[in-house]
């Protein structure tokens, strides 16, 4: 990436992450967000997006994890040592994958729930509900409805919402499309591009649909085993032909490989050679 430091909101350089004391996850991973912009993480499953994430948002050690080398800055500041919620209230919320809303809550109590970001934090505004229920109408109706009885898409429309409500400078959102109608996935990722247009809220988008991801983001990372493999703007992610054989599910003609045909492919990519 060529966005000057100054530019970047976010800067993963070089890390490692063991789980356990003994599995290592990512593997002198870098990475950064332009400012603004919308970054894709894209890979297959158990390559470490999630893991990624978790490592920026500061959740390892919830799951016996840890960052044993490497250093991670958000808004120009170093994270180590910051708990997960001292980041959230520095304008860095991460949507976690599952969803994850409180189910015996109604919506709005839900919301309200996330309004303790911004207490104490300087240069914010009042919590904006009218904000996220204009990007989300339906939430807006089912306002007073126990979270638990939304449907998939409305509970993935919530938990973006909360994180709205933070006013963040960095959303994590970590496979926003998992689970959800093809016509869902179209709204939410339209919605996600509103916001960023609207609000310059700057995203690293974790997603297995990564026509979608492309469509949407200005660049790209691509992960295997542990470390990036490729990155580039997304309309030279969407042109390469590994990528679009392997990632896209499309070879160069154009036409849809099936997985038969991959199966092999750990083999054959360029960038493993």
């Amino acid at each position: 990436m060529t966005a000057a430091a100054s530019d970047r909101v976010l800067e993963v350089n070089n890390i490692e992450v063991v789980y356990n004391h003994a599995v290592q996850a990512l593997r002198g991973l870098s990475l950064a967000v332009p400012r603004g912009q919308i970054v894709a993480l894209l890979g297959s499953n158990g390559a470490g997006k999630s893991t990624t994430l978790k490592a920026i948002s500061n959740l390892l050690e919830l799951e016996d994890g840890a960052m044993e080398t490497g250093s991670i800055r958000f808004d120009g500041q170093d994270t180590r040592g910051s708990a997960p919620q001292e980041l959230v209230r520095r304008g860095l919320s991460h949507v976690l994958e599952g969803r994850r809303v409180f189910e015996d809550l109604t919506v709005e109590e839900n919301l309200v729930a996330s309004t303790y970001a911004l207490s104490g934090r300087p240069g914010v505004s009042r919590p904006d509900f009218d904000a996220v229920y204009s990007y989300f109408p339906r939430l807006h109706e089912r306002r007073k409805g126990l979270a638990g009885y939304l449907s998939g898409g409305e509970q993935q429309m919530l938990a973006i919402g909360r994180a709205l409500i933070a006013q963040p400078t960095l959303m994590l959102l970590d496979e926003p499309s998992l689970g959800l109608a093809p016509r869902l996935v179209e709204d939410i990722f339209a919605i996600i591009v509103r916001i960023n247009a609207e609000r310059g809220t700057s995203m690293l988008l974790v997603e297995q649909n990564a026509t979608v991801a492309l469509a949407v983001a200005h660049s790209g990372y691509i992960m295997e085993n542990g470390k990036i493999v490729i990155d580039g703007s997304s309309e030279h992610l969407a042109a390469d032909p590994d990528v679009r054989e392997f990632y896209l599910g499309t070879g160069s003609s154009g036409e849809a490989r099936s997985f038969r045909d991959l199966k092999h492919y750990k083999r054959r990519k360029r960038w493993l050679s």
